[in-house]
């Protein structure tokens, strides 16, 4: 089982999971545009 860190302090912070599987998602294909953003 793996456990999401929560970090409640001022400055960087761990991302929600959706927005980390959004991310992944689009690094390959932006929107749509067929072009990676990497």
């Amino acid at each position: 089982m793996t456990r999401r860190i929560r970090n409640f302090n001022a400055g960087p912070a761990a991302l929600p999971l959706e927005v980390l599987e959004e991310m992944q998602a689009e690094l390959l294909d932006y929107r749509g545009s067929g072009m990676s953003i990497l």
